[in-house]
């Protein structure tokens, strides 16, 4: 099989590598579509996300859907020709987390295109048989590509135990952040606040059910959330884009007794936010780590067709050009949203 293979940041090469042998427990997929991902731009400029550190030649993707052509001979949930979405990151399944059924927080999960595991600009991939979801056939395998991000917002829902009707104000528009859009509308938001610096993302988010958009280069986005919620401030406030001026944005977003939601990664480990606003308003703080136990309500919510999620699908690249989307995704923030490679073909 084809595999696009980094031998180091800035250098992908195409390899002729075996197709990989299954487990008794495992499911050999054919990938047909991968979304570009922020952490595989990280990877593929810098080298390395916090203690994630790339030391040797490693495949990137993990945002992904396919179809099992194979299956192990323990396997029994799923069978060969099922179109699936992926979950990429498999959980030991015995330690205190996952019988907690936080399984995200697992320190034995093998993440894919998390050094040292390899991930899924391939076109064939091996996987244990409870990380894939079957999709109907009126889901696209794009589209079941982006229950990874979707399920982001998913779980940043749930930790803060998002409510019909809520107020919320989410920082940051990129992939992550659109599809948080999405699962803040699923949960039954009654107002969407959203902030970027790009007028394209900004639109987009409007289509995923954004009800108030601020150009963050161009309003004073506290000023104009506070006038939105006519000077009380929002019920939760998501930050997506690990940025710390939106950080702290979000923060000063909130309403008395709001809930500040930590999503995106900042590049420094501490960033100065207000402790005062915080005590005295009793905010309550939730980080986010990946998502546990979301791909089934992914996949429903995204099945009921009123997500236009493939809207967001603005590039598409074979296999063979897997460096120029990651580049096309770096260097094209004010005409790309969502980049999508073809392993099998476009």
């Amino acid at each position: 099989m084809k595999a696009a293979v980094m031998n180091t940041p800035g250098n992908i090469e195409i390899r002729e590598l075996p197709v990989p042998e299954l487990g008794p427990d495992e499911v050999l997929v054919k990938i047909m579509a991968v979304g570009v991902c922020g952490s595989d731009l990280h990877y593929y400029e810098h080298g390395r996300i916090g203690r994630y550190v790339v030391e040797k030649p490693i495949i990137l993707g993990h945002e992904c859907a396919g179809i099992i052509v194979r299956t192990g001979e323990d396997v029994t949930r799923v069978q060969a020709g099922d179109r699936v979405a992926i979950e990429p990151g498999v959980t030991c399944g015995r330690c205190r987390y996952c019988k907690e059924g936080r399984y995200n927080l697992c320190p034995g999960v093998q993440f894919l295109a998390t050094p040292p595991v390899d991930g899924a600009f391939v076109q064939y991939l091996a996987i244990r048989e409870d990380f894939v979801f079957p999709i109907p056939d009126e889901l696209s395998y794009e589209e079941a590509s982006l229950v990874e991000p979707f399920s982001v917002g998913i779980h940043a829902a749930s930790r803060c135990k998002l409510s019909p009707g809520s107020t919320v104000a989410i920082m940051g528009m990129g992939p992550v952040g659109l599809m948080a859009v999405a699962a803040a509308k699923s949960y039954g938001a009654s107002r969407i606040i959203v902030s970027d610096l790009e007028q394209i993302r900004l639109d987009a988010a409007i289509r995923m059910g954004a009800t108030d958009a601020i150009h963050a280069g161009k309003e004073d986005t506290d000023a104009r959330i506070r006038e939105i919620t006519e000077g009380i401030g929002v019920d939760a406030a998501w930050e997506t884009a690990g940025s710390p001026r939106a950080l702290q944005s979000a923060l000063l977003s909130l309403r008395r007794g709001g809930k500040l939601v930590i999503v995106g990664l900042p590049a420094q480990d501490e960033i100065p936010l207000n402790v005062p606003f915080m005590a005295d308003n009793e905010i309550d703080i939730y980080g986010v780590f990946r998502y546990a136990n979301t791909y089934p309500d992914g996949i429903r919510f995204l099945a009921k067709g009123d997500i236009p999620a493939s809207t967001l699908i603005t590039d598409r690249y074979p296999l063979e050009q897997t460096q120029e989307a990651l580049e096309r995704a770096i260097h094209n923030k004010s005409g790309s949203l969502k980049v999508v490679v073809y392993p099998n073909g476009m």
